[in-house]
């Protein structure tokens, strides 16, 4: 199994060969040498950009760009020019959502229902049904917000993003209704919700061993993160924090998790801190930037929107701004 690469080390090693891609997801390899680098480093210098770049990590594939977690997504991240002033900057890493289908095939969706965003009234797809009561030849077939492109298989994403680039895979359900959401667990309910996550965990993990990318599994469900330990202690975790900033930190200590993934409310020094959503802490006295590097773990923020939250969170001290768009790194100061 691949291992997550820090921030620094990851964005310094990235592969020189990318592609700059459009809305329609084409791509053509363009190289980049010493000079280009060296010249694209200038212009951010000149230009007020951020230069101590944190992890950009593509939420879904950039949702706000394209068709939320599809082949033509994470595909269209994946390549991009190099330097923060490109509009589409290519994504460090890149979070999809894993859920399987009535059969356990893999596939990359968000939602428990193939219809059921907006209460039905915009439907992520044109299919109705829970996704794990429905057979994969109907999830692969059904189309994504109204585009061309259908819901992929996890195998499909993965074969389409490159080595280089590495991928949070989330595991958002295991095929049950019964699932305890952001908890920090007692023992009894944890072995229970664990025989529901094993097998899908297992296969997941099965899957993503078959590829060179860098793994970073996260999800908001303590029994997820147990069972990939179980399985498999040396791929990397984050614990998706929700309501309780307490309960967040209980399980990343628990399972010593590489990475925190936080709401960017729950990040002190910017203006969005403790603002309402989320939360149900009193956040006052907990600085999580502090207590990522004091515990080194990285600090992944999300929803990021704008270039206004990305600089006041990399000032903050963040490592990495999972984002609906590729270009919120393009500000200048």
């Amino acid at each position: 199994m691949s291992q997550y690469i820090c921030r620094r080390a990851f964005v310094g090693g990235t592969a020189a060969t990318l592609a700059s891609a459009g809305l329609v997801g084409s791509a053509t390899s363009q190289e980049t040498d010493d000079s280009e680098t060296t010249s694209n480093e200038a212009d951010d210098s000149e230009h007020g950009a951020m230069t101590d770049e944190p992890t950009l990590i593509a939420h879904r594939g950039f949702a706000g760009v394209y068709p939320e977690n599809t082949k033509l997504a994470v595909e269209a991240a994946s390549f991009g020019g190099p330097g923060t002033q490109t509009a589409h900057r290519r994504a460090d890493m890149i979070e999809v959502d894993v859920v399987p289908t009535a059969d356990g095939t893999l596939v990359t969706f968000h939602d428990n229902g193939l219809a059921e965003r907006d209460g039905g009234e915009r439907g992520l797809t044109d299919t109705e049904g829970l996704v794990f009561e429905t057979e994969t030849d109907t999830v692969t077939s059904a189309t994504v917000l109204g585009t061309g492109e259908t819901v992929p298989t996890l195998e499909t994403v993965m074969d389409s993003i490159p080595p280089s680039v590495a991928v949070n895979l989330e595991f958002k359900n295991p095929g049950s209704d019964d699932l305890r959401f952001a908890e920090s667990l007692p023992d009894q309910t944890l072995s229970t919700q664990k025989e529901l996550w094993r097998p899908y965990t297992e296969r997941a993990l099965d899957l993503a061993s078959e590829y060179d990318n860098d793994i970073l599994v996260s999800s908001f469900y303590e029994a997820a993160l147990a069972t990939v330990c179980d399985y498999d202690d040396s791929v990397p975790i984050a614990f998706l924090f929700w309501d309780s900033i307490e309960e967040g930190l209980e399980v990343t200590r628990r399972y010593d998790c590489d990475a925190m993934n936080v709401p960017r409310n729950m990040v002190q020094g910017t203006p969005s801190f403790n603002d309402d959503g989320y939360i149900e802490s009193d956040l006052g006295d907990i600085d999580l930037v502090d207590i990522a590097a004091d515990e080194d773990r990285d600090l992944n923020v999300w929803t990021v929107s704008t270039w206004y939250q990305a600089r006041e969170l990399v000032r903050a001290g963040v490592d990495g701004l999972i984002s609906d768009y590729p270009s919120v790194l393009s500000v200048q100061d």
